[in-house]
């Protein structure tokens, strides 16, 4: 104690001795400096510390390790501030005061990666703070001396907005920028009411957002982008446009998208109308409500498609892209097919440039594939679709060309694999799956969506309904179109492939896509990835493989974000391979609580029968685990859900709810339930013992088993439920199941032993006989073992007397 007293006395001179060395010009010794900038870091993790710093004017201080413009020292004052800022309203108010919003928007924008990327984190800190507030008990009134934040929350967001069109701004600054706004601006969730901060972003800055968006690379003038840009620039506008609550909110933002578009087309001549078609792609990838609405815009597809035959690449590469992303609508694809298909075709043909031609193959790929899986639905001759996934595989294992460019490949083979010859040729070609993995774990997170789609349709883990019967004879008598199935879609060629592909590394490669932080990484994108693991973990054999390369650690993310199809894919995955894993093994260490919440939410009513069924079955491995475990699952309410499976008429479910609720009795939270009064719980128990079901009898003898051991009272309560409690045991005791007498024969001794009235109901019945055969039976010890206890318990009641061999 007394060291503590004087290691927090010397707290002052620590900090003001850091920043000394932090601030010395003269100071050349690298390591005392990294040394103290690593200290300061680790000091402002912590509440005193970070309330010290705060106190000894620290954050003059590190304003002045921000202006030295030293990417190590400002490095440590970023980190620094985060520490200061972490869930503390009040503190980062003055710091925002003291810094300024433009300050903090200008490191943003520096070239320098790390740094860009340090301040973005700084910022989302920032802005956690201010919106939700003091978070931990030891900071009290604190909260009535801060006034409404949303004033600061604007302010940064303002400087953000402006951020995104200063020339002067880095292209990682803009991606960080983009990526702050689209983890802050949106709702979190529909069920906040409060849209305020999206509607206020859209009248102050879409035009600036989508001047982003409308950036064509290497024009005049043209801001400095990355890959990943015109991607985070679509997902943003997407969020926001999902944001909106009502019709009248929708109209603003389609007229303020129109007029951008109309201001650049009308009147800039060529480059304008290059600038309104790229505007239109981003909103076709984001909001395609709104992009398909400005492509109605008179004179925008004209442009497009007479800009594809433009003897300019860049032109080219914007007006291909263009109609690639309005083909997405069949209405509209078949407009394509029947005006631009040949264009396209040209440009393939005869381009010089790879480029422009792996672009215009991409559009005739996915007109190509307007039918979908539908078999009979052809949009080309046979074999045109065949010859052109062989030239995206291709390009997509040359090397020479660069990733942006075979991105384009994979987004070929997205829409060729609907075609089950396409999938099968893909799935043999071990070179074009290495390279499409290496492409998933690339820089350009814009083939993520691509590359998931692709490896959907390889393991046909899309929703497939099996149609009615009677609705397809309906359907041919009406002369209605029928969609057929490719015959190597049936289960075996899954199967196959799905091996293939595990072979090839497809499990490292979605875990690397897992990770990635990217507004890429879509919710769509998450459901696509939660599909495909879905399908690789189907056969129980291969579930080791998939957790050994990281695919159990991948899932936990999936299954707790994402669309709501997408999390439950993800947690029936995690199910099954609890269900044939050690859990321990699979999910090592903490990993194994993070497993339970997916697991328990597929219990919901809404979840279909197998969902119910193996999750019900993960939770009961999880539940016979540990204490700690068991009480993870009884603080996710998991209990009372289980309860109401023990009353399912489908057996499998019953049973699984039983064999749950008999691990789960272990806890003395459960075991108080059957205790409470006025609860058929135990007489549930009872009679499950007594089913014909051995399994079912096994779990419910099991629970009564631990119950009788545990609580006397429960003996006590056991005749009271049912008349047929003694036939129960006595069938269980007559059982030809070892296992089944031997959980009989516990519960008869635990009852033996509870009280004198219960023993003498014991062996006023044929229990006696059964009991006095059963201590003989040397083959069965443990069975023998606790018949003798009873009949020992018997005999020390004065009910029978010992027998004079054993005397």
């Amino acid at each position: 104690m007394h060291e503590k007293m004087k290691a927090m006395s010397c707290t002052d001179s620590k900090v003001e001795q850091m920043f000394q060395i932090l601030l010395d010009l003269d100071e050349k010794d690298a390591d005392k400096k990294q040394k103290a900038a690593q200290n300061l870091i680790v000091l402002a993790r912590e509440e005193a510390g970070a309330e010290k710093i705060f106190q000894s004017d620290g954050v003059r201080l590190l304003m002045q390790l921000l202006d030295t413009a030293k990417a190590d020292l400002m490095l440590a004052a970023l980190r620094t501030l985060v520490g200061l800022c972490s869930g503390h309203r009040s503190r980062t108010t003055a710091i925002l005061a003291e810094l300024g919003a433009p300050r903090l928007a200008a490191v943003l924008g520096v070239e320098h990666e790390q740094v860009s990327l340090a301040a973005c984190n700084l910022l989302h800190v920032m802005f956690d703070s201010l919106k939700e507030g003091l978070q931990k008990d030891f900071r009290g009134k604190e909260d009535a001396l801060v006034l409404d934040s949303s004033r600061d929350l604007k302010l940064l967001i303002k400087h953000l907005l402006e951020l995104l069109v200063l020339e002067g701004a880095s292209a990682h600054g803009r991606d960080n920028a983009l990526n702050l706004l689209i983890k802050v601006v949106p709702r979190k969730s529909p069920k906040e009411t409060n849209n305020s901060l999206s509607l206020w972003v859209i009248d102050q800055g879409l035009k600036k957002i989508l001047e982003v968006g409308s950036t064509v690379c290497g024009s005049l003038g043209s801001l400095p982008v990355t890959e990943n840009t015109r991607m985070s620039t679509s997902v943003l506008l997407s969020k926001l446009y999902e944001d909106l609550k009502c019709d009248a909110e929708r109209e603003n933002f389609h007229h303020l998208c129109e007029d951008y578009v109309r201001s650049w087309f009308e009147g800039h001549e060529l480059p304008g109308k290059l600038r309104a078609i790229q505007t239109v792609s981003c909103l076709l990838q984001g909001p395609s409500d709104a992009g398909n609405r400005v492509l109605e815009l008179e004179g925008i597809m004209d442009s497009v498609l007479s800009l594809c035959a433009s003897v300019c690449e860049a032109h080219q590469l914007v007006a291909v892209e263009a109609l690639i992303h309005a083909a997405d609508k069949a209405k509209r694809a078949s407009f394509i097919t029947a005006n631009g298909v040949n264009l396209l075709k040209e440009i393939y043909k005869h381009s010089e440039r790879d480029s422009i031609r792996i672009r215009a193959l991409v559009g005739l790929c996915k007109l190509g594939s307007a039918g979908g899986t539908d078999f009979s639905m052809k949009q080309f001759a046979e074999g045109s679709t065949m010859k052109l996934a062989k030239q995206c595989r291709k390009w997509l294992c040359n090397e020479a060309i660069d990733a942006g460019t075979r991105r384009w490949a994979v987004e070929g083979l997205a829409y060729l694999t609907f075609d089950a010859d396409v999938k099968e040729e893909f799935v043999e070609d071990k070179a074009a799956m290495q390279a499409m993995f290496q492409l998933a774990k690339s820089e350009d997170r814009s083939v993520l969506y691509a590359v998931a789609s692709t490896l959907v349709n390889c393991t046909n883990s899309y929703d497939h309904e099996e149609p009615d019967p009677q609705m397809l004879e309906l359907a041919k008598y009406a002369k209605q179109h029928i969609p057929e199935q490719h015959p190597k879609d049936k289960p075996e060629f899954v199967k196959r492939r799905v091996r293939k592909l595990l072979t090839a590394g497809v499990v490292s490669a979605l875990a690397c896509m897992v990770k990635s932080e990217n507004p890429a990484l879509t919710s769509s994108c998450r459901e696509l990835i939660s599909r495909v693991f879905l399908a690789l973990v189907e056969e129980a054999e291969d579930r080791g493989g998939v957790v050994a390369q990281g695919g159990g650690k991948a899932l936990i993310p999936l299954s707790l974000e994402g669309t709501e199809v997408g999390q439950t894919k993800a947690a029936q995955a995690l199910a099954k391979i609890t269900i044939t894993s050690n859990p321990e093994m699979a999910f090592p260490g903490e990993r194994i609580y993070e497993v339970v919440r997916p697991l328990v939410s597929l219990l919901h009513l809404q979840r279909t029968g197998l969902e119910n069924f193996e999750g019900l079955m993960a939770l009961t491995n999880l539940a016979g685990i540990s204490e700690r475990l068991r009480q993870k699952i009884l603080k996710e309410r998991a209990v009372p859900m289980i309860e109401g499976y023990m009353f399912e008429e489908h057996e499998l479910i019953r049973l699984a709810a039983t064999e749950c609720m008999c691990n789960m009795a272990m806890s003395k939270e459960v075991q108080e339930m059957f205790l409470a009064e006025g609860s058929d719980r135990l007489k549930l128990m009872v009679l499950y013992s007594g089913e014909e079901d051995e399994k079912l009898r096994r779990a419910a003898s099991g629970t009564l088993a631990i119950l009788t051991a545990l609580h006397p009272p429960i003996c006590k309560r056991i005749p009271q439920v049912t008349v047929h409690w003694l036939e129960i045991l006595q069938a269980l005791l007559l059982s030809p199941s070892v296992e089944l007498q031997h959980r009989g024969a516990v519960v008869v001794m635990n009852m033996m032993a509870a009280a004198r009235e219960v023993a003498e109901q014991l062996i006023a019945s044929e229990m006696l006989e059964i009991l006095s055969v059963l201590a003989k039976d040397k083959d069965k010890p443990r069975v023998a073992q606790a018949a003798q206890e009873s009949l020992a318990h018997a005999v020390a009641y004065g009910l029978i007397k010992p027998n004079p061999e054993h005397a």
